[in-house]
């Protein structure tokens, strides 16, 4: 097992590690950036300070996985509200010509195509330690603090750890993902020493890991405890009121604790290469989804106008407020997903144990002990408009046989979406585009329409479908 895990290892290592030609190259297109952001804010009168950073910077980027991450440091007397705009306009000019994509994170920046390579330019405040004006602030004090630890075996032993990431799905730390980011990747391995031992430790997880490189909470655990609540509190060694780890989502977490154990278990380039997955036909998928036993009713609707940042926390919002709309409904969810291509097509799916229930339920009452709750049970349904059967006494209380509102999922949420879902917890922008521009509902082999026209659809919808990890997911 050592033999296969040395040799599992040794063989990522090399094919992630960049070579020196790459280096100079990204190293010549790095400060050539620098240079071109630097120029595009004087030639817009805006004082800046032009430092790459990242993985970049502290040399954890991975062979053929590569974005630079260039930073504007400006003076806090640009206002907090104007950041983002006044920088957005230094960075589209600095990459003219290039296809580019605006972003948010705590506020906007820039995505760009150069050469080929995605890059980043981010605004940020010159702040001193511990006064942050916003969250970017701090990234240029961690950069220092990894690279005067960093050395480079340890460098490696990052790149294995966020290859790893990557392959079991649980890598970025942006909304849409909500996974593990490079510079927690970096201080799991400052803390732990190696991929390894990452893994092992995380594999022995069980309720809360909390880690605190520089001891600031050493002998303050219940102010620790106060101040996070997560079960993954990776403490930040250059703001000690910051959890790195909180954008960790729970699914993403667990999703790393059980790949980490069967990969002791079982070494293989599956977790840091999973295998492809290959589109069923549409007449296969369609074969698929008839039998594949419980309904997924799917809604689907045409664009939404916003950047990916908040596009995603707006279908997560949205696809949390539609789950309890249905469960409330009394349909038992098994899963649920939102998925978008962010351009033309996004999909909320909802896989339930039926799509159609009966039209009756029982509905339990008070125990007779409550006189006073009992007497406005009975009130309330003696000749209420729902009741089927009842008010009657069974074990010891009242209860009552009731009509159902909704018995098709479909119908549900095709009246509660009419006017655009927004008393139904649908955020604004979604509810606007529901409303305006409609939307379909689809059970099982009916979405094929839509899947057939997005092969982006159409391989994630299968995955969904096998319902296994991305380790194991037969190609």
């Amino acid at each position: 097992m050592k033999d296969k895990m040395a040799d599992v290892l040794a063989v990522v290592l090399k094919r992630v590690t960049p070579d020196a030609g790459k280096r100079r190259e990204i190293n010549v297109l790095a400060k050539k950036l620098e240079k071109r952001v630097a120029a595009a804010a004087k030639r817009l009168g805006v004082e800046a300070a032009v430092r790459v950073e990242g993985s970049v910077a502290r040399d954890t980027w991975l062979s053929g996985d590569l974005d630079v991450d260039v930073f504007m440091r400006v003076p806090s007397s640009i206002p907090r509200a104007q950041l983002g705009k006044v920088c957005l306009k230094v960075a589209k000019l600095a990459t003219k010509g290039s296809r580019q994509v605006e972003r948010f994170a705590e506020h906007p920046y820039l995505e760009a195509f150069v050469d080929g390579t995605r890059v980043n330019v981010v605004p940020c405040y010159a702040a001193k330690p511990g006064e942050w004006l916003s969250a970017t602030d701090r990234t240029p004090f961690q950069t220092d603090y990894v690279n005067k630890r960093l050395d480079g075996e340890m460098r490696g032993e990052v790149r294995l750890l966020k290859k790893f990431m990557k392959g079991t799905g649980v890598y970025g730390a942006e909304i849409k993902i909500g996974g593990f980011s490079g510079y927690l990747c970096e201080l799991l391995v400052l803390h732990y020493k190696s991929f390894l031992k990452v893994v092992e430790a995380f594999a022995r997880h069980r309720h809360r890991l909390v880690i605190d490189i520089e001891g600031f909470y050493k002998e303050r655990k219940r102010e620790l405890d106060l101040l996070f609540e997560e079960p993954l509190v990776v403490v930040d060694p250059v703001d000690k009121a910051r959890n790195v780890a909180s954008a960790v989502r729970r699914q993403n977490l667990y999703t790393f604790v059980a790949a980490g154990q069967a990969f002791l278990k079982k070494p293989s380039l599956d977790f840091f290469y999973p295998r492809k997955i290959f589109p069923l036909s549409a007449a296969k998928m369609r074969r698929e989804l008839k039998r594949c036993g419980p309904a997924i009713v799917f809604v689907t609707f045409g664009r939404v106008d916003a950047v990916p940042d908040i596009l995603w926390g707006q279908l997560y919002k949205s696809q949390r407020s539609l789950r309890k709309l249905v469960e409330l409904s009394d349909f038992s969810v098994l899963r649920d997903f939102a998925w978008s291509d962010e351009k033309t097509v996004n999909v909320f799916g909802f896989e339930l144990e039926h799509c159609c229930i009966p039209p009756v339920k029982k509905h339990l009452g008070p125990p007779l002990e409550k006189e006073s709750e009992c007497e406005k049970f009975l009130l309330k349904h003696q000749h209420g408009v729902g009741t089927v059967a009842g008010p009657y006494v069974e074990d010891g209380r009242w209860v009552v046989q009731v009509r159902r509102k909704f018995t098709d999922a479909c119908v549900l949420l095709r009246e509660r979406l009419e006017d655009g879902g927004k008393s139904a917890g649908v955020a604004e922008g979604i509810s606007q585009v529901l409303k305006k521009k409609g939307f379909r509902v689809f059970v099982n082999e009916e979405v094929v329409g839509v899947y057939g026209k997005n092969k982006e659809f159409v391989v994630f919808l299968r995955e969904f479908l096998s319902g296994k990890p991305k380790w194991s997911v037969a190609s």
